[in-house]
């Protein structure tokens, strides 16, 4: 766990000795104090409580509020068995967990459903679950008999267990919002990933945004829109639940052109990967592939080897492990637009405005 000493001017990490000047912080009125360093953590003060359990287990850093030496959670993994301590008083407060449920998927939810308890026992006046990566969300629908609806149970549990309101990003289907009975505020990770690609000065003459199947043309054609260049889509068939094959190309043309594809996910990388091989096989000049979720499972990380692409673009809402770190991965931090997010939650102020006026970015 990562613990914060406070300096006159300055934060330093007691883990690491990283220091980050003070001025970073912004004081809100009526509300908490946040800030972010460089590590994409989210410190605070006040009656706004964030909590992140201790993830360096997990390949990632850990998080803890700023100014204290405590460590706001404890988790103990003895017998098979996790337990939680919560070191600090949450009593009558705001408090915001954050917790992804990747991949170890069910240890992980596991942990968010003991931490809320904790909380509601300790008396918080509000529990706000803050869930980057919402696990389960592809089993968000019965597709054949005798199957669940996983997706549905992980709300439910999070749901009984305590949460009163949920903060979540990019989920794998919007409708998963509706199967919570708390409000969900639902963030997308599209406008840092449209910011990373027009800082790589691109001309929009020489873009085409490549839809890697027809699920993701309303994803596709926001960020053409914003970023430029035609748009095309992969006509893509599904030969059984682990396998897809892509067969033509709608739109463009491709020859010639650099293309950008986004997915709100990377699992193994197939679908992704087999749209990026038949692009380039069209003639295209550069491939790009950029996802929220880099979930990176089974042999995605051989499959974006062979894959003819220039880069892969993800963001931190899952840890990457150091063997699945490539020279053309590229991870942006998503830290700053959750804690936009939270400093809103507490403050009572629009979430959706800090997508344009509809509230979305598709």
């Amino acid at each position: 766990m990562t613990d914060v000493m406070e300096h006159p001017g300055k934060w330093e990490c007691l883990t690491c000795g990283h220091e980050w000047e003070r001025e970073a912080e912004a004081e809100v009125p009526d509300g908490p104090r946040v800030v972010k360093d460089t590590h994409g953590t989210v410190l605070n003060d006040g009656d706004c409580v964030i909590l992140i359990k201790d993830l360096p287990l997990r390949g990632s850093s850990g998080v803890l509020k700023g100014g204290s030496k405590s460590k706001p959670i404890r988790l103990v993994d003895g017998d098979h068995e996790i337990s939680c301590k919560i070191d600090e008083d949450v009593r009558g407060r705001d408090v915001y967990l954050v917790q992804p449920t990747c991949p170890p998927v069910n240890d992980n939810l596991m942990e968010l459903l003991i931490m809320i308890d904790s909380c509601k026992r300790a008396s918080a006046a509000r529990i706000t679950a803050v869930i980057p990566y919402y696990g389960y969300a592809r089993q968000d629908r019965k597709d054949e008999g005798r199957t669940p609806i996983t997706a549905k149970l992980v709300a439910n549990l999070i749901t009984r267990a305590g949460a009163d309101r949920v903060l979540a990003m990019d989920l794998h289907a919007p409708q998963i919002q509706g199967f919570f009975d708390v409000p969900v505020d639902h963030l997308y990770a599209a406008p840092a990933l449209t910011r990373y690609f027009q800082n790589q000065n691109l001309d929009p003459e020489d873009i085409v945004v490549v839809s890697p199947d027809e699920g993701s043309i309303k994803r596709a054609f926001g960020h053409s829109k914003r970023i430029g260049g035609k748009l095309a889509i992969i006509d893509k068939v599904r030969d059984n639940p682990l396998q897809t094959k892509q067969r033509n190309i709608i739109g463009g043309p491709v020859e010639g052109k650099i293309c950008l594809m986004f997915d709100d996910m990377i699992s193994t990388g197939g679908s992704i990967c087999g749209a990026a091989k038949l692009v380039h096989e069209a003639g295209a000049k550069e491939i790009h592939l950029a996802a929220t979720h880099g979930v990176l499972c089974g042999r995605a990380i051989q499959s974006i080897k062979e894959a003819p692409i220039k880069s892969l673009v993800i963001t931190n809402t899952i840890p990457l492990p150091a063997e699945k770190k490539l020279d053309n991965i590229f991870v942006l931090s998503v830290a700053p637009l959750l804690a936009e997010a939270i400093r809103r939650i507490h403050s009572n102020q629009s979430i959706s405005s800090m997508f344009g006026a509809g509230g979305s970015i598709h």
